[in-house]
């Protein structure tokens, strides 16, 4: 059953957000977890440009991406290292590693203070992980979280798909919100809107590129995005 109710007529709409690097700014976390990765098996480490290109891949898929050149065991030794490091940077630094972008916190509030509309998570992060950033940062009220853990990575629209079948809504009353080409192309997928974000880890060509409606400069300006693409929908 969806979250619909029969009383109002006008269609539940769901706002579906990705983690890193649109809702928190992880970078110097996910660096430090790969650049650790890489020692344990004393190999060097990618540039932080290369390692950041694949911000919002599961982790096997962004190993992969990395050092294709390596074989299977290489590549899930890396993995399992990575995994490992990361919670253990965050278990030692806390919430400050990864803290929230401007802005993010009050769009949130804004949103979850609507009654036509509901928020979800799409995000390579683990379950385990995705409940932790939560829990620290005190972010509450998506009533969809979808993770790596039971999907195939972005941009396979999986987690889009298994979203909306959570909620109800239909596809062309939902939105995606992310800062990679893998957000977007999940969401063309899926046959939701993509709307991208300008302080991520991918520019803006390739949103636009990947089927992006439109890139934000802060999210400050969301709420009106979403009221434009909305009332479109509806005339």
């Amino acid at each position: 059953m969806g979250l619909t109710g029969c009383a109002d007529p006008r269609p539940l709409r769901l706002v579906i957000f990705d983690v890193d690097g649109t809702l928190v700014d992880s970078q110097a976390h996910i660096l430090a977890a790969m650049d650790a990765a890489f020692a344990r098996l004393n190999l060097p480490a990618p540039a932080p440009h290369a390692t950041l290109a694949t911000v919002g891949l599961s982790v096997p898929e962004a190993i992969l991406q990395l050092v294709p050149g390596h074989d299977a065991s290489v590549r899930e030794a890396l993995a399992s290292h990575y995994k490992a490091s990361f919670g253990a940077i965050r278990a030692e630094t806390g919430r400050g590693i990864s803290p929230l972008y401007p802005g993010t916190r009050d769009l949130l509030d804004t949103l979850h203070a609507r009654d036509d509309l509901v928020t979800g998570i799409a995000t390579g992060k683990s379950m385990r992980g995705l409940t932790y950033l939560l829990e620290e940062q005190g972010l509450a009220g998506f009533v969809t979280r979808q993770c790596a853990d039971h999907h195939p990575s972005k941009p396979h629209p999986s987690m889009v798909l298994a979203a909306l079948a959570e909620t109800g809504v239909a596809a062309r009353d939902a939105v995606m919100v992310g800062d990679t080409e893998y957000d977007m192309a999940m969401a063309v997928a899926a046959g939701v809107t993509a709307i991208g974000v300008g302080w991520g880890y991918h520019p803006a060509e390739r949103l636009h590129a990947a089927g992006a409606r439109e890139v934000l400069d802060s999210f400050a300006d969301l709420p009106a995005a979403l009221d434009r693409l909305w009332q479109e929908v509806t005339t």
